[in-house]
């Protein structure tokens, strides 16, 4: 095998990352990996020597977005300079771990892929592949160690995804996750912690703990879920927002809830997947919770936090779903007021339950009940950002707009994108990881704009 040190060192790279937390999260390792052996990150493709995609498998769309990149970027040329004869491509994420060398017989110009388990080993196959042009496709089948114990090259100093589980046990029956992540497994809570009081040390403001299943902590390694007890001590280390994601209704707990109701560094925004409203498509589903249940969560959820905003996934099409199921979707919508809702048209993936379920619903009339959907949760969205308006709320600076370089966007505790005029008095480098008060002047559908306010004119200000 190459020395991979001396085949990466000085050698240029560029990841496109897909899909969820967890991958974005598994990029920053993938970085920190390949600089701590010589190689450089770039800001674009043309840049770079070697090029990874970070794929998501969870609907179709993703995989023929792939095959178009992938074919189209052979016809990208190397940087000026560039020893290379040709530019390394590799594919990681779920789709490198469920297809493996499936790929490279369908795409002879890939050169690399790997699987969601085995990132440490890339720096010596991709040495391999410049070394030699030796192509290789190596998955495993389960994971021997955490993408933790690796080098991180984060994309903010002042944020950082902290992982406390891999891999999922749910097997929801349109779910390719825990096919191509595996079983679920926790970290021991002291290496929890011993991260999040590191990042605190560095000056992180905002720290989201991250897992297919956040609630279910802890179950394979102490017996019982310990997600409320963990959330409380990283709440201690100091850090100033702390969010959580992903949460699945069926293991949240009154504890977990009730940590909403203090005035801590828990940000009052949860995303909580519904997925349908229908009880019999939830089963269908393989959900474990039901409708009602759902509802009293949302009921404890705003008796605990009044202001909490909602967020959720909705699945519009699973198989076999009639009108009086839809209905029964739009209308739990209607009443729980989401402040933002990600909607889906149900997508096969093969190798999962539902892909084998009958389903003789006319394209037409699924689209017909998606628009709908996306109508309501536009218009929730927009009236629940009206509650916001003329307020003024904390905004964390993540930097300029890249449509207005003069405009800061940033967010706010409820996870809403905010925007306001650069100040002249103080720049970018001043303002990017800072939290600072906003006057909010506007609220839209997707938005919030305002006026950064000082010290003087925000005396009162309340988060």
């Amino acid at each position: 095998m190459s020395d991979a040190t001396s085949a990466l060192s000085g050698r240029t790279f560029f990841i496109q990352t897909y899909g969820c937390q967890m991958n974005k999260h598994d990029s920053e390792r993938i970085a920190g990996l390949l600089e701590s052996f010589g190689a450089q990150a770039v800001d674009s493709l043309e840049e770079s020597e070697i090029c990874l995609f970070m794929t998501c498998c969870v609907r179709e769309a993703a995989d023929v977005r792939l095959m178009g990149q992938v074919n189209t970027i052979k016809n990208v040329a190397l940087p000026e300079g560039s020893p290379c004869d040709h530019r390394i491509l590799a594919i990681g994420g779920c789709i490198g771990q469920r297809d493996g060398e499936k790929l490279l017989r369908e795409l002879p110009h890939v050169d690399v892929v790997f699987g969601t388990h085995n990132i440490g080993m890339l720096p010596a196959l991709l040495g391999d592949a410049l070394d030699q042009g030796r192509k290789q496709a190596v998955v495993l089948e389960e994971a021997t160690s955490f993408p933790t114990d690796l080098p991180i090259d984060r994309e903010h100093d002042w944020a950082a995804w902290l992982p406390i589980t891999i891999g999922c046990n749910n097997f929801c029956t349109y779910c390719i996750v825990p096919y191509v992540r595996g079983r679920e497994k926790s970290r021991p809570i002291e290496d929890i912690l011993q991260e999040a009081e590191a990042y605190v040390g560095q000056g992180v403001k905002e720290i989201t703990l991250l897992g297919q299943n956040v609630n279910s902590y802890g179950r394979d390694l102490y017996g019982e879920p310990r997600f409320a007890r963990l959330l409380s001590a990283v709440a201690d280390t100091g850090i100033e927002r702390l969010r959580f994601a992903t949460s699945h209704p069926k293991d949240i707990t009154d504890e977990v809830i009730a940590m909403f109701a203090q005035d801590g560094p828990l940000m009052p925004a949860l995303h909580l997947p519904v997925q349908s409203g229908s009880n019999r498509i939830l089963e269908l589903m393989n959900r474990r919770y039901t409708r009602e249940h759902y509802l009293e969560l949302v009921a404890k959820l705003r008796d605990a936090c009044p202001s909490i905003a909602l967020s959720t996934d909705i699945i519009v099409g699973f198989p076999g779903e009639t009108e009086e199921d839809f209905e029964q979707t739009y209308e739990l919508v209607r009443d729980v007021g989401y402040h933002q809702a990600f909607t889906f048209i149900y997508s096969k993936r093969e190798g999962t339950p539902a892909a084998n379920m009958p389903d003789d619903t006319p394209r037409e009339v699924i689209q017909e009940r998606f628009d709908r959907l996306v109508k309501l949760v536009e218009d929730q969205a927009y009236r629940a950002n009206q509650a916001d308006a003329g307020s003024i709320v904390d905004v964390l600076i993540e930097g300029a707009s890249k449509r207005d370089s003069s405009m800061l966007v940033g967010k706010s505790p409820k996870n809403q994108t905010v925007h306001a005029p650069m100040p002249t008095h103080e720049s970018l480098s001043q303002l990017v990881g800072s939290i600072r008060p906003v006057k909010v002047n506007t609220a839209r559908t997707w938005y919030l704009s305002g006026t950064l306010l000082d010290a003087a004119e925000c005396a009162n200000n309340v988060r």
